[in-house]
């Protein structure tokens, strides 16, 4: 399932593809006609990212700051377009993960 949802595929058979643009869910997978676009699930997984980047981000930006003295500009630059590229760059596997999570644990909700 993880390495399905990884791999950004479908959570039942882990054949067909998830997405037909950036974020946008295929309507149904091309292997088993799951129905995935109904089962969209909205901004949860920007959520997820937001918590768990600030987490993992701030404390290393607050303690690279205390060490170095660079103009804040400086700072809001690499710190900025590094959350930027690491939420963009993790927000399609956040959202398949997500998806796939739902098709496992909640098979009632998942609408087919």
């Amino acid at each position: 399932m993880v390495m399905a949802a990884l791999a950004c595929r479908c959570p039942q058979c882990a054949k067909g593809r998830l997405y037909k643009g950036f974020l946008t869910l295929v309507d149904h997978c091309s292997h088993c006609h799951l129905a995935l676009a109904k089962n969209d699930n909205g901004d949860g997984p920007a959520v997820f990212l937001i918590f768990i980047l600030g987490f993992v981000m701030v404390p290393p930006a607050i303690i690279i700051s205390m060490h170095v003295d660079w103009p804040l500009w400086v700072h809001g630059l690499i710190w900025g377009c590094l959350i930027l590229g690491a939420t963009v760059g993790l927000l399609r596997p956040a959202k398949s993960l997500t998806l796939a999570m739902q098709y496992k644990n909640r098979p009632d909700t998942f609408q087919l």
